[in-house]
């Protein structure tokens, strides 16, 4: 028998969520059997598969060793890792980081340790703020997420409930994301707000844009301001309204003004030999709106947090080319 005590982090999900992640190595069908049988118990007593769990209540697990898995991410694993992290602001639930150019978030068949989240992971467990022995089913964990090829602010949150209540912020748009970007010509319009519709191709990695709606697509909104035009190219502060994949780089070649350096929905070629390596936008600010109630976070409302300018690798070469 195993028993396993529920702590902060697991305090709130439902037994067969926090099984599911706790004992990675029983399959779902049998997890509701043994739930049924008894064989899984809650402080010694038969529970329903949707019972919510609070803080201190011990589940007890009549089932075979060979179901419990190590933590994926071992403490070993973790103080390899000397990190390295570009701190715009850190609490005790969450951290910002200026994630840079080129920089994977999450592991890949390429890349296992040298992720950004696995970097938090041994930051935290260096700090005495994270160990992966003491955690059931939470681990730090990203709230957005930015493509490889993009710089800019990526949220952390270092407990389960900061994870939930970010969540829950981002997805009811109680977060304003503003980007920068370099694109190609002047945009008629010294500001706007554009609509489209945007269809994802994950095979290609590609998405798709239209001015109407067309099968399988999603509204997009975009709103920018042109901040600066010299030459042949503009800087843009973008806000994205609505977040799908791509949508500035595909919104802005849609409507004829591609960033520079993109050559997914742009021609790099010419780009790359001025050392516009990856496309030329730029996560660089975040500002907390209101919330309807108070939770843990409610410290944050109203609140804007950005990054450096002189950090922003493209700006760099904008005044070189003055």
């Amino acid at each position: 028998m195993r028993i396993l005590k529920v702590n902060r982090n697991d305090a709130g999900q439902r037994l067969d969520k926090f099984l599911s992640k706790a004992v990675k190595g029983l399959p779902q069908s049998l997890m509701y059997k043994y739930i049924r049988t008894k064989k899984i118990k809650v402080n010694r007593q038969r529970t329903a598969q949707n019972y919510f769990l609070c803080e201190g209540d011990e589940i007890q697990l009549f089932i075979r060793d060979e179901f419990f898995e190590s933590p994926e991410n071992d403490t070993g694993a973790l103080e390899r890792i000397k990190p390295k992290l570009d701190i715009v602001y850190e609490d005790e639930n969450i951290i910002l980081l200026n994630k840079r150019p080129g920089v994977l978030v999450h592991e890949d068949s390429e890349a296992k340790e040298n992720t950004l989240i696995m970097h938090i992971k041994a930051y935290l467990l260096a700090k005495g703020e994270y160990d992966p022995s003491e955690e059931n089913s939470f681990a730090p964990a990203l709230c957005n997420r930015i493509d490889r090829n993009t710089g800019g602010i990526v949220i952390a949150a270092k407990n389960a409930e900061a994870l939930r209540v970010m969540n829950e912020k981002i997805r009811d748009n109680k977060i304003r994301k503003f980007y920068l970007c370099l694109v190609h010509g002047t945009p008629k319009k010294k500001s706007d707000t554009m609509y489209a519709w945007l269809r994802k191709d994950s095979g290609a990695n590609m998405v798709e844009v239209r001015d109407s709606r067309f099968s399988g697509a999603k509204e997009i909104i975009t709103a920018y301001r042109v901040l600066e035009s010299r030459k042949a190219e503009s800087l843009l502060e973008v806000e994205l309204i609505t977040g799908r994949t791509h949508q500035i780089r595909a919104h802005m070649a849609h409507i004829g003004h591609p960033l520079l350096g993109d050559g997914k929905y742009g021609v790099n070629r010419d780009e790359k030999h001025r050392g516009y390596k990856y496309q030329a936008l730029y996560a660089y600010k975040l500002k907390f709106l209101e919330d309807r109630e108070e939770n843990i976070l409610s410290y944050l409302v109203g609140k804007s947090f950005m990054i450096d300018k002189s950090s922003i690798w493209f700006l760099e070469k904008t005044e070189e080319a003055r």
